[in-house]
C-alpha cells in the first residue's frame, strides 16, 4: 500500500472542494496500475462526496445540508460557531471515505462524477485528505 497525505484549503465558508486533480496526480506519481484508491478525511467535521461539480450540483448539496443540518442552536455539541454541532453530524450523511476501483491508473470516475471535500465547519480552514493505493497485484 502506499500513501500520502494532502493538505486542502477549504477557507472560512461551507464548500464542496474538488479535489479529483489532486487524487490524478497522486495514482500518476506513484505510477499506479490496477487497483483501488482510498479517499480518506481524518476529521470529525467533513466528509468526501463523488458528486457532479460545476453544473450546480455542489450548490445543490450545500443547500440540502442547509436543510438537513440547520445552522442554529438545536445541537447538544455547541461549541465554536453558532450551528457547529451539525458539523460532526454530517460526516454520517457525508461519509468521510470513498474507495475508488483505479484501472490502468486512471479512477474508474463515471463520466460526471468528481471527487470533492465536503466541508460545513467554517472554524477550520485546512484539511488533511489521506489518499491511499492497494495494489490489485
Amino acid at each position: 500500500m502506499r500513501t500520502e497525505v494532502i493538505r486542502v484549503a477549504t477557507g472560512s465558508r461551507e464548500t464542496v472542494h474538488d479535489i479529483t486533480g489532486e487524487c490524478h496526480a497522486f495514482l500518476e506519481r506513484i505510477e499506479a496500475r490496477d487497483g483501488l484508491l482510498n479517499v480518506f478525511v481524518p476529521h470529525a467535521t467533513a466528509g468526501i462526496a463523488l458528486i457532479e461539480l460545476g453544473a450546480g450540483s455542489d450548490t445543490d448539496l450545500l443547500d440540502a445540508m442547509r436543510t438537513l443540518l440547520p445552522r442554529d442552536d438545536r445541537w447538544t455539541h455547541s461549541h465554536g460557531s453558532p450551528g457547529h454541532g451539525r458539523s460532526h453530524v454530517m460526516p454520517a450523511i457525508v461519509p468521510p471515505h470513498a474507495t475508488l476501483p483505479v484501472i490502468e491508473g486512471s479512477m474508474a470516475l463515471g463520466t460526471w462524477q468528481s471527487v470533492a471535500v465536503v466541508d460545513l465547519n467554517v472554524d477550520n480552514v485546512v484539511r488533511k485528505v489521506r489518499l491511499s493505493f492497494v495494489d490489485g497485484g
